[in-house]
């Protein structure tokens, strides 16, 4: 039903609209694509609800060919982008990302998390920890090992999930480290009146930037923090010249974002050597 424009509350421009009726109009990224299932394809994925009281769900992809590795393969546990207020996994663009990613040779859990303005922060960070407890819930013999990683605020919130691990108990799941992909960050989280870094629960931080994005400077001031703040891991910074906020997204083929791929490729596959089959209820 189309809807009048002066009944609109507010606007968050670009993105969505907010009715005086309490109604909410994403305008971008609604559009949906259906998992792989046709296991010939290089990657096989499938939906599943993993938090059924909140109706959160997840896509979870599998390479072809895991079965054939004599190592284990890392459990990338990953969360889009979209201000915390649009987009999901289900989309062309995440999930063709996802495939991208996964073929080289990683298992994706990519989380719909709750959006904001009807489900406003920290709905997105509550689900990102039941989300890792429920992974770590499939643990096989000795559990499998975990990277986080997002774009924009999907790093957002794989930060804030590793802090939570440095501070919060969790079994059967070891966090190899945490990428984040030009992450959006404001407010205090880097400032001297925010938490100590060195309560990230990971031992290696991957951060990329953008030269022309706006929040290229937010994540060299993350990196920067990081590295001196005390914390005992190794942290790496990467920035692609002449490119804006997430435009791998929009053409993986590019060769710049090829390289980005196969940056994040080597991080996700670092110090993983425990041969095992896949830990998750994934079947072809």
């Amino acid at each position: 039903m189309a809807r009048n424009l002066q009944d609109v509350a507010y606007e968050f421009l670009n993105l969505l609209r907010v009715y005086k009726d309490g109604h909410v109009e994403r305008l971008i990224g609604t559009d949906v694509v259906p998992p792989s299932t046709d296991p010939h394809s290089p990657v096989f994925s499938k939906d599943i609800i993993i938090i059924p009281e909140h109706k959160i769900s997840a896509r979870l992809y599998l390479p072809s060919i895991a079965g054939g590795f004599k190592r284990r393969l890392p459990i990338l546990l990953y969360f889009h982008g979209g201000a915390f207020c649009v987009s999901s996994p289900f989309t062309h663009n995440y999930h063709n990302y996802l495939n991208s990613l996964v073929v080289v040779r990683i298992i994706a859990i990519s989380i719909n998390y709750r959006k904001a303005p009807e489900n406003p922060l920290p709905a997105a960070y509550e689900d990102s920890w039941a989300a890792l407890q429920w992974v770590a819930s499939h643990r096989n013999g000795e559990g499998p090992e975990g990277v986080f990683a997002g774009e924009s605020a999907g790093a957002n919130i794989a930060h804030n999930l590793s802090m939570r691990v440095g501070s919060d108990s969790l079994r059967n799941l070891r966090i190899l480290g945490v990428c984040l992909v030009h992450p959006c960050f404001w407010g205090r989280i880097l400032s001297e009146g925010g938490r100590s870094l060195t309560e990230l629960g990971c031992r290696r931080v991957l951060v990329c930037v953008a030269e022309r994005d706006i929040m290229r400077d937010r994540g060299w001031l993350y990196y920067e923090t990081l590295g001196r703040s005390g914390w005992k891991g190794v942290v790496e910074i990467e920035e692609t010249e002449g490119e804006d906020h997430v435009f791998h997204l929009y053409n993986l083929g590019s060769v710049k974002a090829q390289y980005l791929i196969s940056r994040l490729a080597d991080f996700y596959n670092r110090d993983v050597h425990h041969p095992s089959k896949c830990p998750l209820p994934i079947t072809t």
